[in-house]
């Protein structure tokens, strides 16, 4: 067993706390990594505080992971010790089924494992995150990391990267289109940068007037209001895709009605409570309102090459692991631009 230390919560809504723990033996397909940064998730947030109901305690959270390659198994054709990689929210899928065959581990029929907050195939040992010092984990489940992201500024691209270039992606959004992404934060200022590096008139929805500003520094070449009545009716069925990353309670009709007919309205922000939208809305341009997630292990690494083509990453504030949870703190009350990434070097001393 690999000796590991890191940053654990023990019961719900508690701080997190200096924690031991054991990593899996690394096997011949393996490679162990030396973190080195790993960004805060809002889902990090929910699973310390258990608000989804299946958090299992002590949980080290932390999915959004760079590290080093300190070892490599016999097998590993694809790292070589001193390579960076990368960790995103899978280390492992049953690599059977359908989804699994075509590179979409995200939706393994049998699920997949989690990075944290899970159990390692074939063992009752737990999946521990990214606020730690080192990661075991098999090959194919960690990417490559170009030189040319700053390593901690790609960390949250593991997740928010992926979760936004996946929908961008699925729906093909490119050159002579109008899109709109909802939300500037820390989904919506990547969705932003990856509209517009894919070519696509881009233009960002907001509900606070001092986002103007930000949103276009980030890539929007045009901003909206949405709690503008009037700029809202200008913008009506004019967009081929609109990218929701709002967690909030929110109007979605307002949004649908700005669509042309036969497009898409994707929700990647997961608002706790069912939205009420409206059948005719829908109909009268027989539009869609559909949702995404992560994306495949291919997927995602097509999505870190294309960034590091563009040079996009977040826009983020780095803290050290001792500082963790004010960040979670600031996190609650949305007070980050854009993302916290934990320096990880103090655990490495």
């Amino acid at each position: 067993m690999l000796e590991a230390h890191g940053y654990a919560a023990a019961e719900a809504r508690a701080r997190l706390a200096p924690f031991r723990f054991q990593r899996r033996d690394a096997l011949d397909q393996d490679v162990v990594l030396q973190l080195l940064h790993c960004g805060i998730c809002h889902s990090d947030l929910h699973f310390v505080n258990n608000d989804w109901g299946f958090t299992r305690f002590p949980v080290v959270p932390g999915h959004e992971i760079v590290g080093r390659v300190i070892s490599a198994g016999n097998n590993v054709d694809k790292f070589k010790v001193g390579d960076l990689a990368a960790i995103g929210c899978l280390v492992d899928s049953c690599r059977r089924c359908s989804p699994c065959q075509v590179g979409e581990e995200q939706f393994c029929v049998e699920r997949p494992t989690a990075t944290y907050n899970a159990t390692e195939r074939g063992s009752s040992l737990p999946t521990f995150g990214g606020y730690s010092n080192n990661y075991v984990v098999d090959q194919r489940f960690a990417l490559k990391l170009s030189p040319a992201l700053d390593p901690a500024a790609a960390a949250p691209l593991l997740c928010a990267g992926i979760t936004t270039y996946s929908p961008l992606r699925h729906w093909k959004v490119g050159p002579g289109q109008k899109i709109g992404v909802v939300g500037l934060g820390g989904l919506g200022h990547i969705a932003i940068k990856i509209a517009r590096a894919m070519g696509a008139y881009t233009v960002a929805f907001t509900t606070s007037p001092s986002k103007f500003e930000d949103a276009r520094r980030v890539g929007a070449h045009e901003v909206v209001l949405s709690t503008d009545a009037d700029q809202m009716r200008r913008q009506a069925g004019s967009f081929d895709f609109l990218l929701d990353t709002v967690s909030a309670s929110h109007d979605v009709n307002a949004l649908v009605a700005m669509l042309k007919r036969d497009c898409t309205l994707a929700m990647i922000g997961m608002p706790a409570q069912p939205l009420a939208v409206s059948a005719m809305g829908l109909a009268a341009g027989r539009r869609s309102i559909a949702s995404s997630m992560i994306g495949g292990l291919r997927e995602t690494q097509e999505m870190l090459d294309f960034c590091a083509t563009h040079r996009i990453a977040a826009d983020i504030e780095r803290i050290e692991i001792q500082q963790v949870n004010e960040a979670l703190s600031r996190l609650q009350r949305n007070d980050v631009k854009y993302r916290f990434v934990i320096d990880l070097a103090s655990l490495n001393a």
